[in-house]
């Protein structure tokens, strides 16, 4: 019987399966652990003989794999089978030495769509851009062979976690940061070896700051965040100048009032060509790894700053021109990916008489036309970072609190060192609704975490600050010497690193048969994330660093983790059948569930995952809705810290469709109109939930609207 059965192997070749070559493998595997957790030669036989009686003519290699796996668990040897799966993969790589060679030709025809798809900032077809990605592959094939561990290679490879940004792991650089602007401003920079002055007008430190902002961009591989409250002193600046050069000008021939019509004119022409510095040399600056600079413009108006009237001033003209937005080569006006914006609402602008809500009706204009900004209640993030208010850096992951030697809290000048997401469906699947085994396998994939987030952390130990001068040495995060180690700016939580989650929504569902927004599904779903937190909390004590969980708004990642899941579970109703998993705590797409009941839901999940967390909801025709957005944004000020709009506005470039583009069998984004599957040429939106339809906002009577609402 065995000798009929042929095995499918990686390259597709048909071989006679081989019964000892599989024994010699396990043995292989038992020699490495102890002797209780070996299997006895009954054990194997019987597994094999399993393998074979469900094998039928043909059967794929992996599937055997799968198959001895799941015998050795079912019978307890949780340890051999690791072993087991490891020297598969050893073997595995030793078949493939060198596993760049296709990748990287397929990228330079254009045939790479996992890369094409996985940042939609980044176009493959430039030669800058390529360069860059030619250079990560290497990195990732160095990664995955030589620089991790292979369980951490393994477990990156079969979804378990996900090892961000590995194709930069090789270099000694961080992830994303919150820029020191106001020190590199006031004090001074330098950029190319060149001294940069502080400023002494408006419109110089907006040329300065997006400067620095490329140079930032250029080394490192996250995001970044800029505060605009630095910004105001400089708009003064340039009032005083005006002011005086009119005085000396015109002297005693015009009046004090006349004088200051004449500085405000000239004043407002500053404002206006300084905003679209930063926007104009923000989306047409090239960093050196082939993008615009991934930034995002932290827009809070103080009532303890000095200069709010000021930067009210800037952050208006800053909504207006976004709302206008930038013109493309075919001149029409288009929405642009970067400055990512964040509106911070606080007393005197959640639209309740504050003084600034005029400058949050044009937010919510904005928003409804081009998306941004996002939304941050100052409320809320007192209440959960210890009174302070400072943005996410540009991979909307948060800082944890940290004061100097002097008390005071510090958050610019301040960086995550990086990130590794785990996989909560797939527990969940191999869990099988078992609970025991779901904690077990919880707390070692933690552990298969902890150990891969303290390789991040290690390959940053020793490197100098000349690695990165306008980082290390000239102010963006610190001012050390030449050939000084940045050592302790890893340590004692001044810099983050961050574990992320995919999918607490599906793993309720797999677990509890249910959503995790009814009762019992909450109840679970909370304990979920609070035994991460105090795993991430424990981490912490113990190694003195910044371990802060992070709810990964990483889109191609929920596609990643369901693909490989659908390809080794198969298709999982709820779970692996939609082609991608809920991110992080969201509430699943599907469920409805208005916009109020899904912050409130979701803001619980926000303050155990401090790390990092963002809520969207989503809003079909936005600019007709535009009473329905400021109740929300009202709500958001009450009840949830970090909030984003989105709306379902698909689009096939190629036909003209205007629907939902659809994920087809083979986990390819396809048009249902002309079967377009080329990324490049549609607009897909992101999958979020919370629907705002027509139907509950078309009265425009705001009051009876919200009621409604919330009682549906």
């Amino acid at each position: 019987m065995t000798g009929m059965i042929k095995v499918q192997k990686r390259d597709g070749r048909m071989v006679d399966y081989d019964r000892e070559k599989i024994i010699r493998a396990i043995q292989k595997a038992n020699a490495e652990v102890e002797l209780s957790e070996q299997a006895s030669e009954d054990m194997i036989h019987s597994i094999l003989d399993f393998v074979e009686d469900h094998a039928g003519d043909v059967i794929n290699v992996e599937t055997i794999q799968d198959m001895i796996e799941s015998g050795l668990v079912n019978k307890n040897k949780y340890t051999l089978s690791k072993k087991y799966i490891i020297y598969r993969y050893q073997r595995e790589l030793l078949r493939k030495a060198n596993t760049t060679d296709e990748s990287i030709l397929k990228l330079i025809k254009n045939e790479n769509k996992e890369l094409a798809e996985e940042n939609s900032n980044k176009n493959t077809i430039l030669a800058s851009t390529q360069r860059d990605y030619i250079a990560g592959e290497v990195s990732r094939d160095l990664t995955k062979r030589m620089l991790l561990p292979e369980r951490i290679s393994l477990a990156h490879e079969q979804g378990a976690i996900h090892f961000h940004d590995a194709d930069y792991f090789v270099q000694p650089i961080f992830n994303c940061c919150l820029i020191n602007i106001g020190d590199m401003l006031d004090n001074g920079t330098v950029m190319n070896e060149k001294m940069i002055e502080s400023p002494k007008s408006f419109q110089v430190a907006c040329t300065v700051m997006t400067q620095i902002i490329a140079a930032v961009a250029s080394n490192q591989y996250g995001g970044q965040s800029v505060d605009i409250r630095h910004l105001g002193k400089y708009l003064r600046k340039s009032n005083d100048k005006f002011r005086k050069q009119i005085q000396e000008e015109f002297g005693d021939s015009v009046t004090k009032d006349v004088v200051e019509k004449m500085a405000t004119i000239r004043l407002r022409d500053e404002l206006k060509s300084g905003v679209q510095t930063i926007q104009y040399q923000i989306n047409t600056l090239m960093t050196t790894n082939g993008q615009a600079p991934f930034v995002t413009l932290f827009l809070y108006l103080d009532d303890k700053d000095e200069y709010i009237e000021e930067n009210a001033m800037i952050v208006e003209e800053i909504l207006r021109q976004r709302l206008e937005g930038i013109k493309n080569e075919a001149g029409v006006y288009v929405t642009p990916a970067f400055p990512k914006l964040i509106y911070v609402l606080d007393e005197n602008n959640c639209l309740k008489g504050g003084r600034y809500d005029y400058i949050t009706k044009l937010a919510v204009k904005c928003s409804s036309k081009r998306m941004y900004p996002d939304y941050i209640s100052a409320k809320k993030m007192r209440e959960n970072y210890e009174g302070n208010v400072f943005s996410c850096m540009g991979c909307r992951s948060f800082l944890s609190t940290w004061k100097d030697e002097n008390g005071n809290y510090k958050f610019e000048g301040r960086f995550n060192q990086g990130v590794v997401s785990i996989n909560l469906p797939q527990i969940g699947i191999l869990a099988n609704g078992d609970e025991e085994t779901f904690w077990k396998l919880l707390d070692e994939r933690l552990e298969l975490s902890y150990e891969a987030l303290m390789c991040r952390h290690k390959s940053l130990e020793g490197t100098l600050s000349d690695v990165s001068p306008i980082h290390w040495q000239y102010g963006a995060i610190a001012r050390l010497k030449k050939g000084e180690k940045i050592d302790k700016l890893l340590k004692d939580g001044y810099s983050t690193i961050s574990l992320g989650y995919i999918g607490l929504y599906e793993t309720t569902k797999l677990m509890k048969g249910t959503s995790h927004t009814t009762k019992e599904g909450e109840e679970f779903a909370l304990r979920v994330m609070n035994h991460m937190r105090e795993a991430v909390d424990l981490w912490k004590s113990q190694t003195g660093l910044g371990f802060g969980l992070y709810g990964t708004p990483a889109e191609s990642l929920c596609y990643r983790f369901a693909k490989i899941d659908r390809e080794r579970f198969g298709v999982i109703p709820d779970v692996t059948d939609k082609g991608y998993y809920t991110n992080s705590y969201h509430v699943d797409v599907r469920e409805h569930i208005d916009a109020f009941r899904k912050f409130t839901f979701e803001s619980q999940f926000q303050e155990i995952s401090s790390g990092g967390a963002i809520s969207y909801v989503e809003v079909p025709n936005m600019s007709n809705n535009l009473e329905a957005l400021e109740e929300v944004v009202k709500f958001i000020y009450d009840n949830i810290q970090y909030a984003e709009f989105n709306t379902k506005s698909d689009y096939c470039q190629e036909c003209g469709f205007d629907g939902e583009i659809i994920i087809n069998d083979d986990m390819e984004w396809e048009c249902p109109q002309c079967h377009n599957k080329d990324r490049d040429r549609m607009n897909v939106t992101r999958r979020t939930c919370g629907y705002l339809g027509e139907n509950f906002w078309n009265t425009g009577k705001t009051k009876e609207i919200k009621s409604r609402v919330l009682h549906l």
